[in-house]
């Protein structure tokens, strides 16, 4: 009850000042949203691998897609909405993140300020393009089709951005 009225009972203005002014009296934000932003890619890539073997069968078998198959794809685009917010969280709480000539000149620093939020954009963009553009066609095998190019790609990125972070796939940093 406590964190609820420290966090809730000040209102928006409160968040905004959080996230904004990155103050140093709010530093416990940070690993929180670390650790969420962590484990939400979990299930980001759990269900686009669901999705992309679902649209590939689709495309080449011609199977319809099930209702748990839908859910999965909504549920994709959910978290990987979800996940873009905490991100802007991140970047702008993150120490990593720096607006200063320097920047571009260190590798770690670059990757975070530039190529990181750069990537994840455009495979969040894929994702939601090939739900977008495979809702408006009614035959299954183009469907599937539209829908595992798509999120193929965005796979592709996603799994390149992880790879180059030094991170790992199985690394959960909080801080």
């Amino acid at each position: 009850m406590q964190a609820k009225r420290y966090f809730f009972g000040r209102g928006w203005a409160h968040v905004w000042e959080v996230l904004y002014f990155r103050s140093q009296n709010y530093t416990s934000m940070y690993p929180l949203l670390l650790l969420t932003h962590s484990l939400v890619r979990y299930f980001i890539l759990i269900f686009l691998v669901w999705v992309i073997v679902q649209s590939f069968k689709a495309w080449r078998q011609s199977a319809p897609f099930s209702s748990a198959d839908e859910k999965a794809g909504v549920w994709l685009l959910i978290l990987s909405h979800i996940q873009l917010l905490l991100g802007f969280g991140l970047y702008a709480t993150s120490g990593l993140v720096q607006f200063t000539p320097a920047t571009m000149k260190n590798d770690v620093l670059r990757y975070w300020t530039v190529e990181h939020i750069f990537m994840m954009i455009i495979a969040i963009v894929l994702i939601t393009l090939g739900r977008i553009s495979s809702k408006k066609v009614s035959d299954v095998p183009i469907r599937g089709k539209r829908l595992f190019w798509f999120n193929m790609v965005a796979l592709l990125v996603i799994v390149v951005a992880i790879l180059t972070s030094d991170r790992g796939f199985f690394t959960l940093r909080t801080a």
